[in-house]
């Protein structure tokens, strides 16, 4: 199959990943990086942006050796621009109602993006979602979010 780089999904997808890999860690750089026993502010998103350097990099390979075409008809204007205002709407809930309101909202308004939105379904998975997450990012990893205004 003879497929131009510019219809070539894994390619396209490649490049995706070693630009952003690389903004990351050019935004990173006024942060101290630290070593990885004391990590710094800007250790996470250059390590972070560098292993998805090495991801674009994997799929670039990938994406010449086994070329697939873009499929015109997945494209999901409702996803586009559903996902990103969940993801704001989830900052804006963090400060102001709570991780768990916060992370609910999110798990909501995300599966709307999508065709098949079952409500029972979505609701399992808030619950499962956050349970999870709180048990993690609170508890394991200690990090100082409160779970709702005022607690």
């Amino acid at each position: 199959m003879n497929v131009e780089l510019k219809d070539n999904q894994r390619f396209l997808s490649g490049l995706m990943f070693l630009g952003i890999g690389a903004i990351a860690i050019y935004m990173a750089q006024d942060y101290p990086m630290g070593s990885a026993l004391r990590m710094g502010p800007g250790y996470f998103p250059i390590a972070l942006g560098g292993i998805m350097i090495a991801f674009g990099l994997f799929e670039l390979v990938i994406g010449v050796l086994k070329p697939a075409r873009v499929k015109g008809d997945n494209w999901s204007l409702r996803a586009l621009a559903i996902l990103p205002l969940a993801t704001v709407i989830f900052g804006i809930l963090m400060e102001h109602t709570g991780f768990v309101p916060a992370l609910v909202a999110l798990v909501y308004i995300s599966a709307w993006a999508g065709p098949q939105f079952k409500f029972w379904e979505v609701t399992l998975i808030a619950i499962f979602l956050t349970a999870a997450s709180v048990g993690l990012f609170i508890y394991a990893l200690g990090l100082p979010y409160p779970l709702f205004v005022g607690y």
